[in-house]
């Protein structure tokens, strides 16, 4: 029998067009959701979004979409409170969607005010599953698994149901396979359970979106980059709180200057803010 999702809640696959890959400097052009209910129905928006800055021609040449397409769109700001009830309550799913598209959803939400918490939703990224198990791309992922050839790729609608249809695809192949991770622990991760899907494609050793802060072994926050690479941030801002302040006005994504914020509020409260000359 045809695989279903058991879910708790609603799931929405989501997929991004946008002028670039800059989580803080490019927009989004279009966006579509593929939401799948509880009880097995679904619906779905897709709708083009006027980015307010150029689109690129070597972008368009990518998905399709140029300047004039977008010129009478809404913006962002204007779809955010329809885009945000539409995504209520919804667990999260994409194609690389942890690394670029959640990120720069996340932002652009950020910029209108709207604070899309996603500590209590489940995030499930189709293609970490995929490269873990058989590594290839979108198109190659849709011919393997579902044995068809994916027919307007790099366009968001096509993508979300096609990453949508892989997903079952994954649950039905890899159900009760064991998995072997590079610290040699053995697991069966890819069951139809939402919880267990978002342990196994969710990066779990970064502290922001876009991995600029990671964790250590004993779960403390440490820079993925620059001279400070791999020391411990709470450290770094105790002794040198004008590296603080030099990210908070850098071009680091908004979410990434909140968990950064969270760790220096921290630090205040609990008194081992250090002041260095």
């Amino acid at each position: 029998m045809p695989v279903s999702l058991k879910l708790s809640r609603p799931i929405a696959f989501f997929d991004l067009e946008t002028t670039g890959v800059n989580v803080v400097t490019d927009r989004i052009v279009e966006i579509s959701i593929f939401r799948v209910m509880p009880d097995g129905s679904s619906d779905s928006m897709t709708r083009l979004v006027n980015p307010t800055i150029p689109i690129p021609p070597e972008v368009t040449a990518i998905h399709g979409i140029n300047n004039s397409d977008v010129e009478n769109a809404p913006t962002f700001a204007q779809l955010s409170p329809a885009l945000d009830a539409f995504l209520k309550n919804c667990d999260l799913a994409g194609y690389n969607s942890n690394k670029f598209d959640i990120p720069m959803l996340i932002e652009e939400f950020l910029r209108c005010n709207i604070q899309f918490d996603i500590r209590k939703r489940r995030l499930i990224d189709v293609q970490n599953i995929f490269h873990k198990m058989e590594p290839r791309t979108l198109k190659a992922a849709y011919k393997f698994y579902c044995g068809k050839d994916l027919v307007g790729a790099h366009e968001a609608e096509a993508d979300t149901r096609a990453t949508y249809e892989i997903l079952l695809s994954q649950i039905e192949k890899y159900e009760g396979v064991e998995y072997e991770d590079r610290d040699g622990k053995v697991s069966k991760p890819v069951v139809n359970d939402i919880q267990a899907l978002h342990d196994f494609s969710y990066n779990h050793n970064n502290a922001d979106l876009v991995g600029h802060i990671g964790l250590n072994r004993k779960g403390k926050e440490i820079f993925n980059f620059g001279k400070y690479k791999n020391r411990v941030v709470e450290e770094v801002f105790a002794h040198e709180p004008q590296y603080y302040d030099w990210m908070m006005k850098a071009d680091f994504p908004l979410s990434t200057k909140q968990v950064i914020q969270s760790i220096m509020l921290r630090l205040k409260n609990t008194g081992t803010f250090i002041f260095k000359k």
